[in-house]
């Protein structure tokens, strides 16, 4: 469905692990990311005759709704079973009102509608359409927009995923067990990538690597007493304890993560950079890594 290259990018920029963006983008979309419509390859769509009945001006809703395209109930306006029926819907739908029927469809892998482009800080419905059909990584860099936006992401990094579901999916998340099909999926694309990833013993860690072996150094930085994410994303605050290190350790400073800075690391003791406050030297600085440490640990179980 996607390169590894688009999630490792799409992840790094929004602070969300990889296996969890493929998890939801799999339960989004049932794993399949494009139709063929008339040659083309095209993102998944629903139209919500409701939206469009809603968004139209009043002189074109007679119309619409005489073309059976549009209607203020939910559902009264039924999505044909095939994806190449549901454009040909939407172009009817986008002769009456171009910009209407675009904002009356949920778009791609994470069906984001496109009444959003606005909050979402698109310049115009067309703009989301077309990140939405740039492939499978403008699907997902919509979806990922759309997670953040709605303030979601903060339940990804914890891997909650029954608050993620309910957020994103609405109340009926649990009759429809969305909660356990990411829970799932993410389980079974983060091992996928832990198995696939280089370990701390035979690769550098640097910027945009990812996965176990990330965690585990961003474990080590937290327990010399930095302040970082223990998320598995090697984004610019763990680069920045990286230099720290390699600073404290007379290493070269380059922010990358080989064997002689994770050899710093499991040795005696870094300083790492000194508190604002008075408080800096007493024994509780060393004791506040290690609760981080064990919060951690209660997260991941």
């Amino acid at each position: 469905m996607f390169s590894n290259s688009e999630i490792e990018t799409i992840a790094v920029r929004s602070g969300l692990e990889p296996a969890a963006l493929l998890a939801i983008a799999e339960v989004e979309s049932a794993g399949k990311a494009f139709a063929n419509v008339d040659g083309r390859r095209e993102p998944l769509i629903r139209f919500e005759g409701h939206y469009f009945d809603r968004r139209l001006p009043a002189g074109k809703r007679a119309a619409a709704r005489a073309a059976g395209l549009a209607n203020p109930k939910a559902g009264a306006v039924k999505n044909p079973a095939s994806q190449a029926a549901r454009w040909a819907m939407l172009a009817k739908a986008a002769a009456i009102d171009h910009k209407a029927a675009h904002e009356s469809v949920s778009w791609g892998l994470g069906q984001v509608m496109g009444a959003h482009w606005e909050w979402l800080d698109y310049a115009s419905i067309d703009a989301l359409v077309a990140e939405a059909r740039a492939g499978a990584g403008g699907q997902v860099a919509l979806m990922a927009r759309f997670i953040e936006k709605a303030g979601l992401a903060g339940a990804i990094r914890r891997r909650d995923w029954t608050a993620f579901a309910r957020g994103y999916n609405g109340p009926d998340y649990r009759r429809h067990g969305y909660d356990r099909k990411i829970a799932t999926a993410y389980a079974k694309y983060a091992d996928e990538i832990a198995a696939a990833s280089p370990t701390t013993a035979n690769a550098p860690l640097r910027r945009r690597s990812a996965g176990k072996a990330v965690r585990e150094l961003q474990d080590l930085l937290a327990a010399a007493g930095y302040w970082v994410s223990s998320d598995g994303i090697f984004g610019p605050q763990t680069e920045a304890a990286v230099r720290d290190v390699q600073r404290a350790r007379s290493l070269d400073v380059d922010g990358i993560a080989g064997p002689k800075t994770l050899e710093a690391l499991k040795g005696p003791a870094i300083e790492a950079p000194p508190s604002n406050t008075s408080e800096a030297s007493s024994p509780a600085r060393s004791f506040w890594p290690w609760f981080l440490l064990w919060l951690r640990g209660l997260w991941r179980d």
